[in-house]
C-alpha cells in the first residue's frame, strides 16, 4: 500500500510540474533533441534544465516527447527524477530508468532539506562589502582608525571561517575614495568629513589588500562610475570632487547628483581613477555594479539633451538610446583593455541587473536595463569585454516571472567566449524580506549544477548577515555549503603558464616549512592532504608571505598558485 501511494504521489508531482507548461498551451520536451517552431519557455517543466516548454509542438515534437516521457515512467513511478548525472543527487543515481543519452539517469531524490551540490575544487565565493551609507563597513563614520581596522579584520576572519575567497570592496561609492587619491576626495562615509583623511592616518584599501592577501583572499575593488552623491547625505562636496570639477555635466536627478556618461571629460576622469588604482594597488580585480545611467524616474528623462545635441552637431547619427548605450559600451571596452595593459592579471568584472530585457528568456517579466539603464551586458559578455559577469539574480527560485534558474540559464547561453559567470545573490533578504537561509543555499546549489556551462561561483550581497550570523546563516553555510576551502577559478585567457613548485620544503613533527616566493608570481600556496581512500582534500589556502604551517600527521602535497589561478606541480611530504 505504501509503495502504491508513493507511485501515485510521484506521478501527481510530475504531472503538476508539467502543468505549468500545459497552462501556456505547451508541451514539455528536451530542447536539445526537438525542433520547436514556437520557441521554448524555461522553468515550466519537471526534470533537469534541458527539459523545456515548447509552445508550439508539431507531430515530430509530440512523438519525441512521447518517447521521452514513456521512457522516464519507471523513474517517475519509483519517486525519482531523470537528470543529467553530473548534477548532484543526494539519493544516488540508478541507470536504465530514463530515456535519452546514457548520462540521463534516475535520481532518487531526498526531500525535506536543501539539496546542496558538494563543494567543487574551484569556485568563486565572493561577498560584497558596501561602504556607501556605512552599510557593511565601517559601521559608523565616527569610528577611530583602530576601530575601523578591527571591524575590517573581523569581516576577513569571518570570511576565513566561512571558506569565502573573494572580497568585493566598495572603494568609490560616489566620486570619492576609500584610499589615498590625488584625483578624488576622501569619502564622507569614512570619517564624516568629505575630503578629510583618517586620523591617525592610514590607507583603508592598502590595509584591506594586505589583510586579505595574508588570509589567501582575493580583493576586487568595486567602483561606481557615474554616481556623484546621494542627496540624503548631508555633506558638502570637496572642491576636487568631480561634480565641482565638471559642473556642466552634473545633474540633479531624483535622489542623486549624477554625472553625464556622454561627456568625454567624465569618461576620461572615471577611466583615470580606475587605472590609477590598478597601477598603485595590488588589487586582484576591478568591478562595476548595476548603476550606469540612473534608474529612471517616471515622467522625467535624464537631462543630457545638451550633450546629445553636441554629439549630433559633430555628425553623430545614433538615436539617443543607442548613443547612451554606446557611451557606456566605450567605457567598458576601454577599461578592459586599459586594465590588462597596466597589469595583465587583474580581472575585470561587472555585476549587472539580473534581467537584460523583459521577455528574455520567454516568460520573464521585469525591468529592462538595456532600455532604462542603457547597459548592455549581453554585448559585453559576447565581446569578451569582461573576465566575469555577475548578474544580480535577486529573486527566489520559484516565481516564473523572475525565475532564478531560467535567468541563470539564459545568461549562460550568452557566453560564446567562455568567460566566467558568478551569480549575484541577495543574502540580505534574510533580513529585509524574511527569506529562509535555505533559499540562498539552494540557489548556490543551482549555480553549482551548471558548472559545466561556466557557472563557477556566487557573490553574496551583502556581508552584514554573515557578519552577524543572521538567522544562523554562518552556521548553515559553513556546515552544508562552503565546507572546505577552494581556489577561485583559473582564467586561462589571462595566462596559462604554471608557477614553479615550492622549494626548500622541510618537515618537522607538527609542521611544514618552505622557502618564500622570490619570483613575485605566487598569490597563494595550497596544501592538500591525502585521505585514507587515496583522494586529496584541500585543507588550507595560505597567503603568499606564509612559509610555515602546522598540521596533523599524514601525507601532504604543497603547491604554488599564481595571480590568475594556475597551480604548480606538487611537493609531497610525510609528516610523522
Amino acid at each position: 500500500m505504501a509503495l502504491k501511494l508513493l507511485v501515485v504521489l510521484a506521478f501527481i508531482s510530475a504531472a503538476r510540474a508539467d502543468s505549468h507548461c500545459t497552462a501556456h498551451g505547451g508541451v514539455c520536451t528536451d530542447y536539445r533533441y526537438t525542433t520547436c517552431r514556437g520557441g521554448y519557455l524555461q522553468s515550466l517543466c519537471n526534470g533537469d534544465s534541458n527539459r523545456r516548454c515548447c509552445v508550439s509542438c508539431d507531430d515530430a515534437c509530440q512523438a519525441n516527447e512521447a518517447y521521452w516521457s514513456g521512457s522516464d515512467d519507471s523513474c517517475t513511478y519509483a519517486g525519482g527524477l531523470c537528470k543529467h548525472d553530473t548534477n548532484y543527487c543526494p539519493g544516488g543515481y540508478v541507470s536504465g530508468m530514463c530515456g535519452g543519452p546514457t548520462h540521463r539517469r534516475c535520481c532518487l531524490q531526498e526531500t525535506g532539506s536543501p539539496t546542496i551540490t558538494p563543494s567543487p575544487t574551484r569556485e568563486f565565493r565572493g561577498v560584497w562589502v558596501a561602504t556607501v551609507s556605512n552599510i557593511d563597513w565601517p559601521s559608523s563614520r565616527h569610528l577611530s582608525t583602530e576601530q575601523q581596522k578591527a571591524e575590517l579584520v573581523t569581516i576577513l576572519d569571518r570570511m576565513v571561517e566561512l571558506n569565502l575567497n573573494a572580497l568585493v570592496f566598495q572603494v568609490r561609492p560616489a566620486g570619492d575614495a576609500f584610499y589615498d587619491s590625488q584625483l578624488e576626495p576622501w569619502s564622507y562615509y569614512l570619517s564624516g568629513r568629505h575630503g578629510s583623511a583618517p586620523s591617525p592616518y592610514y590607507d583603508p584599501l592598502a590595509f584591506a589588500i594586505e589583510e586579505s592577501h595574508r588570509r589567501g583572499i582575493e580583493l576586487h575593488a568595486w567602483f561606481n562610475p557615474y554616481r556623484a552623491k546621494s542627496k540624503s547625505a548631508s555633506y558638502s562636496l570637496a572642491s576636487n570632487h568631480m561634480a565641482n570639477r565638471f559642473p556642466q555635466y552634473t545633474y540633479d536627478y531624483g535622489n542623486y547628483l549624477w554625472m553625464d556618461p556622454g561627456a568625454e571629460d567624465v569618461a576620461d576622469h572615471t577611466y583615470d581613477v580606475i587605472i590609477d588604482v590598478v597601477r598603485r594597488y595590488d588589487v586582484d580585480g576591478v568591478q562595476f555594479d548595476d548603476y550606469f545611467y540612473p534608474y529612471p524616474i517616471s515622467g522625467t528623462d535624464f537631462p543630457d539633451t545638451a550633450t546629445y545635441r553636441a554629439y549630433q552637431t559633430s555628425g553623430g547619427t545614433m538615436s539617443k538610446p543607442d548613443w547612451r548605450r554606446d557611451n557606456v559600451n566605450r567605457l567598458v571596452r576601454r577599461l578592459y583593455s586599459g586594465i590588462h595593459a597596466e597589469k595583465a592579471h587583474v580581472k575585470f568584472g561587472i555585476s549587472p541587473f539580473g534581467i537584460w530585457r523583459s521577455g528574455y528568456p520567454a516568460g520573464i517579466v521585469g525591468f529592462s536595463q538595456y532600455d532604462s539603464l542603457y547597459a548592455d551586458p549581453k554585448l559585453w559578455l559576447e565581446q569578451g569585454w569582461v573576465d566575469y559577469l555577475a548578474p544580480q539574480l535577486y529573486w527566489m527560485i520559484d516565481p516564473p516571472q523572475q525565475s532564478y534558474p531560467a535567468l541563470l540559464d539564459w545568461w549562460l547561453d550568452q557566453n560564446p567566449l567562455q568567460r566566467h559567470i558568478y551569480t549575484g545573490n541577495y543574502l540580505s533578504r534574510i533580513l529585509t524580506d524574511g527569506w529562509p537561509v535555505s533559499e540562498l543555499m539552494n540557489q548556490v546549489g543551482l549555480s553549482r549544477d551548471r558548472a559545466d556551462r561556466l557557472s563557477l561561483g556566487n557573490i553574496m550581497f551583502s556581508m552584514k548577515p554573515f557578519r552577524d550570523n543572521s538567522a544562523g546563516a554562518v552556521d548553515a553555510f559553513k556546515s552544508q555549503v562552503y565546507t572546505s576551502p577552494v581556489l577561485t577559478p583559473a582564467m586561462p585567457w589571462l595566462g596559462s603558464r604554471a608557477p614553479k613548485a615550492p622549494s626548500g620544503v622541510q618537515v618537522a613533527s607538527d609542521s611544514i616549512m618552505w622557502s618564500g616566493d622570490e619570483s613575485g608570481d605566487v598569490r597563494v600556496w595550497t596544501l592538500y592532504r591525502q585521505e585514507g581512500d587515496g583522494c586529496l582534500s584541500m585543507v588550507k589556502v595560505l597567503g603568499a608571505d606564509t612559509t610555515t604551517t602546522t598540521v596533523d600527521p599524514g601525507t601532504y602535497m604543497l603547491k604554488a598558485v599564481d595571480r590568475v589561478g594556475n597551480e604548480s606541480s606538487d611537493v609531497t611530504v610525510e609528516v610523522p
